[in-house]
């Protein structure tokens, strides 16, 4: 027996050995596991580098067998075209610089007014979705419907073509509350400052702090004590009384009023909206609220009916649930997505071209024509676009972290 034992620890004591000394032999980097994603990602890489490079230099070796010199001194050539409607002045004697600037705050100006306008018919839609209202339930559910599944393209030709261009001349517009609808466009009464407009805000910024604060303060007192304080109605009372001491410093009202008078061809004064702007924003919002109005649905019925349902036993209003429970808790899943349509809503407004409104991709196809400088173009295209979603981007994953769960 004591043999036995003895075999069995000097068995024991050489596999031991035999496995220490396997532990101290390196496998090759090649046939490391660890190892071998990085490297297959590395050699992808350079690949990527060389084939950018042979491109490159197979479009400068075009470029100079062209007689056209890569670089953007371009820029500073007089444009020699004329932008109908700009944000800035612009004359086809500016440069070619001025003309694309120009062309960037074009589609900054639909891209905004876009997105808000598309999160405000969105959200609306998305909550007329789960109305107990049978009407109301499918009305949107058609709208959604007809226009999610028909192209973006399409539908601006119908705004365009079928919609705005129909409208009568200018001499004959249809009035409508002082705004008038011709085929040029809308007019509409428009603000314009006045020697008091720079008190009215000056006042109207403080009212909107104090009115914070005052809302804070209540809101933690009622908290506290368990009592109302009604901290909206003093915020609200507080604003107004600083719009009151505005109106008797400044003595005028916050602005005038500039109505829109019809001319020898067309209106003069107030606000004019072109109908390739219209037709472009129209479009735009119109179809991506679609998507969004099923976004906000979804992110809707992802909240627990236990939620619901004890909104419901504590006797809470409908309204006040969905704006206090509901949505707080569905924003965090509906904001990236949302998201996503925000990027889709700007790079969709380049089909501005299609309704003959002057945006990015308008004014750089027309300074590409010109100039003969493809590549230059199509690069600052790239990177304009590029810039405006990384700021999206930016500013909508900060909201999300904020409006994000802190586990504990």
């Amino acid at each position: 027996m004591r043999i036995g034992r003895l075999f069995e620890r000097l068995e024991k004591m050489l596999v031991v050995n035999i496995l220490a000394k396997k532990s101290h032999v390196s496998t090759p980097f090649w046939r490391d596991n660890r190892m071998i994603p990085i490297m297959l990602q590395l050699f992808f890489a350079i690949f990527v580098l060389l084939l950018c490079g042979y491109l490159i230099n197979n479009a400068l070796i075009g470029l100079e067998r062209l007689g056209i010199d890569f670089g953007f001194d371009f820029l500073q050539r007089t444009s020699s075209f004329n932008i109908s409607e700009s944000l800035i002045t612009f004359q086809p004697t500016d440069t070619y610089g001025r003309a694309l600037l120009v062309g960037i705050l074009n589609t900054l100006k639909v891209s905004i007014i876009g997105v808000i306008l598309t999160t405000i018919i969105g959200v609306i839609v998305g909550i007329a979705r789960l109305s107990n209202n049978w009407l109301v339930r499918k009305l949107s559910g058609l709208y959604i419907e007809i226009i999610r599944n028909t192209p973006l393209l399409v539908q601006l030709f119908i705004w365009y073509f079928a919609v705005l261009l129909t409208l009568p001349s200018a001499q004959e517009s249809i009035s409508v509350a002082g705004f008038y609808f011709n085929n040029s466009g809308i007019a509409m009464p428009w603000f314009t400052t006045n020697d008091g407009t720079a008190v009215w805000v000056s006042l109207f910024i403080i009212g909107v702090v104090g009115a914070v604060i005052i809302w804070v303060i209540q809101l933690k007192r009622q908290i506290k004590n368990g009592k109302r304080t009604f901290p909206f109605l003093w915020s609200l009372a507080t604003l107004i009384i600083m719009l009151v001491i505005a109106f008797i410093v400044s003595g005028s009202a916050p602005v005038n009023i500039d109505n829109p008078v019809l001319g020898n061809f067309n209106f003069t004064g107030g606000l004019r909206i072109s109908s390739e702007f219209t037709a472009i924003l129209l479009g735009l919002v119109i179809y991506t609220a679609t998507y969004i109005a099923e976004i906000v649905r979804g992110g809707i019925q992802s909240v627990s009916k236990g939620q619901t349902e004890a909104a419901k036993a504590l006797g809470i209003k409908n309204s006040t649930m969905m704006r206090l429970i509901i949505l707080p808790q569905a924003i965090r899943i509906i904001i990236p997505p949302v998201t996503s349509q925000y990027l889709n809503l700007t790079k969709n407004s380049s089909l501005a071209i299609a309704v003959g409104y002057q945006e990015l991709v308008s004014v750089g196809n027309t300074s590409m024509n010109q100039s003969g400088h493809a590549i230059e173009m199509i690069i600052i295209m790239i990177s304009v676009y590029l810039i405006v979603s990384l700021i999206t981007s930016l500013v909508m994953n900060s909201f999300n972290r904020r409006m994000q769960l802190v586990e504990r």
